[in-house]
């Protein structure tokens, strides 16, 4: 039986319930490698303590700690990080045009979608009173953003479905970070209960697709 690859001597700071991490959990899975993984508890405040402090003063994950010690947080960052030292699956493009439309695609979801979702969370979510945005430094709630932000939800299902009008994947042909951007965008903005519209026939038809595959469950 084929042992799963292990890229160098890494350790991967999670937090399950987050949605930012998950996006680095489905690319790990898509590429099938072995990283020690640490839970971060964002619910107790953990992100804050010196200890994490440490690895990510940005106090968020996910974060991505190399074998000399440094870290790398964002998730683009780690995914490249990860696509160079395991390439395939290719998951951010094989040719300069594709890595270009797939990241062209990729900043789409996260601005139009994961973000919107976020505002529409973290302005409105009681236990995110004094931080509505993450990081270190505490920022009320702004009611109006998290309105805003479930228009532009909405806003983005209906871009999502026309760009799957003619493509099976968000970027082409190829599934790819993209994808797995926009398969957590969706399932985060139905936590809090903004679903795709019954009508969203392309969306629709490509989230049963996606998020059957065995890294959506990661």
């Amino acid at each position: 039986m084929p042992r799963t690859p292990r890229v160098n001597r890494l350790r991967f700071y999670d937090c399950k319930t987050a949605p930012s991490p998950r996006r680095v959990r489905i690319f790990v899975a898509e590429k099938g490698i072995d990283i020690e993984t640490v839970q971060v508890d964002l619910g107790s405040g953990e992100q804050f303590a010196h200890e994490f402090r440490e690895i990510n003063p940005d106090c968020v994950v996910p974060a991505l700690q190399l074998d000399d010690g440094s870290c790398l947080s964002e998730v683009i960052a780690i995914c490249h990080y990860l696509e160079a030292q395991q390439p395939d699956p290719s998951l951010l493009g094989a040719s300069d045009e594709e890595r270009a439309r797939i990241l062209m695609w990729n900043v789409k979801v996260e601005q139009q979608g994961l973000l919107a979702v976020a505002d529409a969370f973290r302005n409105a979510a009681k236990g995110l009173k004094n931080h509505a945005a993450t990081g270190p430094v505490s920022y009320v709630q702004i009611p109006e953003l998290a309105e805003r932000g479930r228009e532009r939800v909405a806003q983005f299902f209906a871009r999502m479905d026309e760009q799957l009008s003619n493509n099976e994947f968000i970027a082409g042909d190829r599934f790819s970070i993209a994808d797995i951007t926009a398969l957590v965008a969706v399932d985060f903005a139905a936590r809090i209960k903004l679903s795709m519209p019954e009508d969203a026939a392309h969306l629709r038809s490509w989230y049963e697709s996606v998020s059957i595959r065995p890294s959506a469950a990661a």
